[in-house]
């Protein structure tokens, strides 16, 4: 069987993904590359392990060259003419535009452009996606949320639903090294992530808690305006892909997010045994359960009270942490996820062959 992924971004969550995706489905034998734009941590990882890619100059959103780029993704793919496309994420999707059918299509969104858009580019992001259902041999949520989003704005592709998945094995609980009560938020520095928003919580977190301290790893194109007022008791640390070892710093990990699909920063926290406060947003109450506690979205108030709550009370913080471990362990293993994406698109492959 042979499989061509197609990404943009290459980097974070939808990266992590794609390349544990291809190593599945390499280990079944199957002839699997990736297309995606030749910088990025993607590529060097795929490069590492040995992973065909094949370099699409692609801008992380739509712009004046986006034609351009469709254009030569159709032309390598004629050229590789693979038994499935996979598009991860929504520029990716635009693929749809020439692919139109003609190879079965399995598009994963990861989360609707439309979720973070305003406006008119929202109102014309959804209007795309229903119009792109027909190109959609298989539309792969990540959470049942996702799906109830995109069935909301009439897109009415056949759909399953896989849940993201972590390495549970590399991301273990580990003693944590100070005694600073502190708060770790990681994700890119970008307005969807809500880095803001959890800044604008801190003060009232330093009130019930004078001595906490917030790490914020990640970087973005809100790092610099994030980074020029004063924060107290604020850490920065740049981007990082190990990110274990900020987990182990946490006695609660934030994801303070406007919109999400299913991110896989609470999975992560819950394998390394931390508990989460996250605003509610698609694919928080099913990762979390009873492992950290969800507050209505931007409300920092509510935000702050709940990191609080977890700085100021250990015992609190190691339980839902022993929880978030165990949900991790069951529910949210990457084996899990691979496995049944594997399945999804050998059974679409046999399928197809029959019509």
């Amino acid at each position: 069987m042979k499989i061509v992924h197609v990404t943009q971004p290459v980097e974070a969550g939808v990266a992590v993904v794609v390349l544990d995706l291809v190593r599945a489905q390499q280990r079944r034998g199957w002839d699997v590359s990736i297309a995606c734009p030749p910088e990025g941590w993607l590529a060097r990882e795929a490069t590492k392990a040995g992973i065909p890619l094949h370099p699409w100059r692609a801008t992380r959103t739509p712009g004046p060259r986006t034609a351009l780029e469709l254009h030569n993704l159709r032309k390598a793919l004629k050229k590789l003419r693979p038994d499935v496309v996979h598009l991860h994420s929504s520029k990716a999707g635009l693929a749809r535009l020439v692919l139109r059918g003609r190879t079965p299509t399995i598009f994963q969104p990861h989360l609707w452009s439309f979720r973070v858009a305003t406006g008119l580019l929202s109102r014309a992001s959804r209007f795309w996606e229903a119009k792109a259902s027909r190109w959609t041999t298989l539309l792969l949520c990540v959470s049942d949320d996702e799906l109830r989003a995109g069935r909301s704005a009439r897109i009415t592709a056949r759909a399953a639903v896989v849940w993201n998945g972590i390495d549970t094995q590399r991301l273990t609980p580990r003693p944590k090294p100070h005694d600073t009560p502190t708060a770790v938020c990681v994700g890119r520095l970008a307005h969807q992530k809500g880095q803001d928003l959890l800044l604008e919580a801190w003060p009232h977190v330093l009130e019930k808690v004078p001595d906490a301290e917030l790490l914020i790893v990640g970087d973005g194109p809100m790092a610099e305006q994030l980074k020029a007022e004063h924060h107290p008791n604020t850490r920065w640390h740049g981007h990082s892909t190990e990110v274990a070892a900020f987990y182990a710093e946490a006695d609660v990990v934030v994801l303070p997010s406007r919109a999400e699909g299913m991110a896989l920063v609470p999975l992560e926290a819950m394998a390394c045994g931390r508990p989460v406060v996250a605003f509610d947003v698609e694919g928080v109450r099913h990762s979390l359960g009873d492992a950290g506690e969800v507050v209505r979205p931007g409300d920092t108030k509510a935000l702050a009270q709940a990191i609080a709550l977890r700085l100021a009370d250990p015992e609190l913080a190691a339980t839902e942490g022993k929880r978030g471990r165990q949900r991790a362990e069951t529910l949210f293993d990457r084996d899990r996820m691979t496995d049944q994406i594997v399945s999804l698109t050998a059974h679409l492959v046999t399928e197809e062959g029959r019509r």
